[in-house]
């Protein structure tokens, strides 16, 4: 049975023949309340308890996104260095491609240069070679025909 407040306020006790209170009905009613309030007290521990529980279980879930949020943040870090890092090898990478072409091209302008050299050395050479021959021939027509002595 529960006792609420106002139950305990109109309380009435039947009165006994010399003017006092029926002891049966007191201790009735003070075994009532005293058990109500055992239970409140049982109900009022168990909700303090639950309620330490869950301020517990905050902090540990604040901790834990605490924590989470720093994984995340050193994980960004480390992404951007990443990233950074990656930038950097992909500039060193082109700017080694660069010089190689670089060295390719001057290697195949060189090249092309002595080709070039050696092109009109054996024009040179076949222009002399073809001066040489028409004098040759021109001196056997002429001794051919008489013109030269032998």
């Amino acid at each position: 049975m529960k006792i609420t407040p106002i139950d305990i306020q109109q309380q009435q006790f039947k009165g006994k023949m010399f003017g006092g209170l029926d002891q049966e009905d007191v201790d009735s009613f003070l075994q009532s309340v005293a058990a109500e309030m055992e239970n409140l007290i049982r109900e009022n521990n168990e909700l303090k308890e639950q309620q330490a529980r869950q301020s517990r279980e905050m902090l540990d879930i604040a901790e834990q996104e605490k924590e989470l949020r720093e994984v995340l943040l050193g994980a960004q870090r480390i992404t951007e260095e990443m990233k950074t890092n990656a930038r950097k090898e992909a500039d060193l990478i082109v700017s080694e491609a660069e010089l190689k072409a670089e060295r390719i091209v001057a290697d195949s302008e060189r090249q092309l240069g002595e080709l070039k050299a050696r092109i009109e050395e054996v024009r040179r050479q076949k222009i002399q070679f073809e001066m040489s021959l028409k004098a040759l021939l021109d001196s056997f027509a002429r001794q051919l025909t008489g013109n030269e002595p032998v």
